[in-house]
């Protein structure tokens, strides 16, 4: 099977999309039934991660050895990139000891250079630029709540930082509407905007909200942007989501946050409690989504 990357949702065609998201669903309905599944018994798989992370590391390392498989962890003191070790030599070396690499950094150049020289999948784990892994777990936890996503109304509210970008690469890829409210001072990437038709932003916070069917946000201040907090709250505060805010919203609306969230800033105190969040499902997606890719990228459709 050829070599296959995920560094990004436009990598796969929407089809391979939707087959990898139908299939976590089916991994979640198995898991839940206690029923055990491992396709991948000898794989060994290398998780690169050079920011700190909770939820994708729980994930790929649980979903690694329901499957039968090894993860080994490398974060960003035991590998010897920090001591100058170009990437391209590391893409080589794990070629020869491992069968699939992930990646989680804010070098976006180093990522696709990591990609372009291993001989085996990467899998963006997360970058500046985007966070993939990521929407495949919502558009499933929208989907398992409220059918298709296809035609109906998301809006993002907030920095238009690597979640925006991805959001709006969903857009293209599930047929979906986006609205975008965040700051001047915040857009998303103007080429990224640009390359959909059904993104547009929306000035008004309340506006870009009414009758919505997804609401979705993420932190003020992510991973690198350390020691800019005080300047992100006074700028992004208009953006809170908040009860009132999505009381705007579509009377069947979700709301969604890629957690950790920061409870009092980009959502109000009680929001995640709110029954119209699905933030703990998501979350929890993020095991049968990776797990879904994973097998896709070594063993193709089953």
């Amino acid at each position: 099977m050829a070599k296959r990357d995920f560094l990004s949702l436009l990598d796969f065609t929407s089809d391979e999309l939707k087959y990898v998201v139908n299939r976590a669903k089916a991994f979640r309905k198995m898991h839940a039934a206690g029923e055990v599944h491992q396709p991948l018994v000898g794989k060994t798989g290398a998780l690169i991660l050079q920011l700190s992370s909770t939820r994708t590391r729980v994930a790929f390392e649980a979903g690694f050895a329901q499957m039968g498989a090894h993860a080994i962890f490398l974060g960003s003191a035991d590998t010897q990139i920090g001591r100058g070790e170009p990437i391209e030599d590391l893409a080589r070396v794990l070629s020869e000891m491992v069968d699939i690499a992930m990646i989680r950094t804010l070098d976006q150049e180093a990522m696709e250079r990591l990609a372009e020289y291993a001989s085996i999948p990467v899998i963006n784990a997360m970058s500046s630029l985007l966070h993939p892994c990521q929407l495949l777990a919502d558009i499933q936890a929208f989907e398992e709540h409220r059918g298709s996503i296809e035609g109906k109304t998301v809006t993002f509210l907030g920095d238009g930082y690597n979640m925006c970008h991805s959001y709006i690469n969903a857009a293209k890829q599930w047929g979906f509407n986006l609205r975008i409210a965040c700051p001047d001072s915040h857009q998303p990437n103007t080429d990224i905007l640009a390359s959909c038709a059904t993104a547009e932003r929306v000035l008004d916070p309340r506006e870009a909200v009414e009758g919505a069917h997804l609401v979705v946000t993420d932190v003020w201040s992510s991973m690198g942007h350390e020691g800019q907090e005080a300047d992100r709250r006074g700028t992004f505060g208009p953006y809170q989501v908040n009860e009132a805010l999505l009381d705007l919203a579509d009377p069947e609306v979700l709301f969604m946050h890629c957690l950790p969230a920061h409870r009092g800033e980009e959502v109000s105190e009680t929001l995640l409690d709110d029954p119209r969040s699905v933030v703990f499902h998501e979350a929890g997606n993020r095991l049968h989504t990776q797990k879904a890719l994973v097998e896709f990228l070594l063993l193709g459709r089953q």
